[in-house]
């Protein structure tokens, strides 16, 4: 008899709640449409679904995240690197302690080897009466920062390919949900025997219409709930016919005001659990400005020097996105200004490199520069703020000020000597500055974020 499956995904979403209210309801008509017409419907996350830059994923951890997923009956999800590094060991650990799903991660372990309790290589769903659909899913192996956390995260290809070989032996249709990017994804339909579906995400790719690769659909929905992705099978008895898929626009579905109504009390409620939080009490304002160096930018950069025990401290601006008035400080206060999932980092850099670093960050594009992504969740880079550094400048004839001497902690900067330079995670991940994204030694401090050290800092 031939019977049509379909398979909704979604990936990336980051708390990104705007469309929330669009996709429960889609989703949940949908759901008893399919009903109704005696087909099978399957919902699978591609991870990435909380992200610390929203309150409610901050005072909950993600554990309201989950209870969405809950309310719209997932069948299945993996992990993104905002549930595997963004938590703490016992965060993470706990996160799926509600979950009425099962959560697949082939590549993910304990120090010592032993799959966590609540992490699967896969799971095999009776789709009907007769089709089975096996689920495989793997992580972007951040090796060293899972280590950090107490994991251990391992290169995904030779456990999907185990974990494939295994369960097509029990299904008559395998999906893997790929947290591990587009490239990636081409990679295990090029590579791994035995795979039909390969639902993608870590990448914000979208595939309209889905991408064929060696017999293998490849599909996407993109990022922040723009798109929810939809993939048609057709079966008879066991055997898989044809595949199709397309994405489908958040944007225009019809609107849940009770969706909308439940978001709203979280978030009041999770605005309420930080702001009982209280870090410190400010005498005087702590003022910012993007473009300049000033008090709170210049505590950022001396919290980071003296976490880090390095020679400087050097931050930019506009990873703090509002001032801070005198009075009691909350946390809600500090996730506020600084929302970003961004760690610090020390790395150690010759004289000659630091000085191309300062040189660069002085620059007017680089001040300007606009972008989203490494952990960045703000506007614009801002003004290079240092802990430890006297920069002299002078105005020259083109009307600009230009660097004409560099001091560190009061003395001239040798080119030739090494100095532990205190930053953010994403200069050492990503290609703002080369000279510290390919340093040889690089120090991550986790699971602490920016905003935990200025806590710190201000609690002193």
């Amino acid at each position: 008899m031939k019977q049509t499956i379909y398979i909704y995904h979604t990936n990336d979403v980051h708390s990104h709640f705007e469309h929330w209210p669009q996709i429960v309801r889609f989703l949940s008509e949908r759901r008893r449409e399919h009903r109704a017409r005696n087909e099978a419907m399957l919902l699978f996350d591609v991870g990435d679904f909380l992200d610390r830059v929203h309150p409610i994923t901050e005072a909950t951890r993600g554990k309201a995240n989950v209870d969405l997923l809950n309310d719209l009956h997932y069948d299945a999800v993996t992990i993104g690197n905002n549930e595997g590094i963004t938590l703490d060991h016992d965060e993470l650990d706990t996160l799926y302690e509600q979950a009425r799903f099962p959560v697949v991660v082939a590549n993910l372990f304990r120090r010592d080897g032993v799959r966590p309790h609540w992490a699967l290589p896969y799971v095999v769903i009776p789709a009907t009466e007769t089709f089975r659909i096996g689920v495989v899913g793997a992580t972007a192996p951040f090796s060293h920062f899972y280590e950090l956390l107490g994991w251990k995260i391992v290169p995904p290809f030779d456990m999907l390919a185990a974990a494939v070989e295994e369960v097509r032996q029990k299904a008559d249709c395998v999906v893997v949900l790929s947290h591990l990017g587009v490239n990636e994804d081409e990679k295990i339909a090029a590579t791994i025997p035995g795979v039909d579906i390969v639902l993608g995400a870590h990448t914000h790719h979208v595939f309209p219409e889905g991408k064929e690769v060696n017999g293998a659909l490849l599909c996407a929905a993109g990022k922040y709930g723009q798109y929810v992705g939809v993939v048609k099978l057709e079966v008879e008895g066991r055997r898989l016919g044809r595949a199709s898929a397309k994405v489908l626009d958040a944007g225009v579905m019809p609107f849940s005001e009770e969706v909308a109504c439940r978001l709203r009390s979280l978030e009041q409620k999770s605005l309420a659990r930080l702001e009982a939080e209280q870090v410190a009490v400010l005498h005087d304002d702590l003022p910012l400005d993007w473009f300049a160096p000033s008090p709170l930018a210049r505590l950022l950069a001396s919290a980071l020097r003296e976490w880090c025990q390095a020679d400087i401290g050097m931050v930019n601006a506009g990873v703090l996105l509002e001032p801070l008035a005198r009075g009691p400080v909350t946390k809600k206060d500090l996730h506020r200004i600084c929302p970003h999932p961004l760690n610090p980092c020390k790395v150690k850099l010759r004289g000659a490199e630091l000085k191309e670093i300062i040189l660069e960050a002085n620059t007017e594009r680089m001040k300007h520069f606009r972008f989203k992504g490494f952990g960045f969740r703000g506007e614009v880079m801002g003004e290079m703020v240092y802990d430890g550094v006297e920069i002299e400048t002078e105005l020259e004839e083109d009307g600009a000020w230009h660097i004409r001497a560099i001091r560190i902690n009061g003395e001239p900067l040798e080119p030739e000597r090494t100095y532990d330079v205190a930053t953010t995670d994403m200069f050492a991940i990503g290609h703002f500055y080369p000279q510290i994204q390919r340093a040889a030694e690089k120090t991550y401090y986790m699971p602490e974020f920016l905003r935990d050290l200025l806590a710190w800092k201000l609690a002193q």
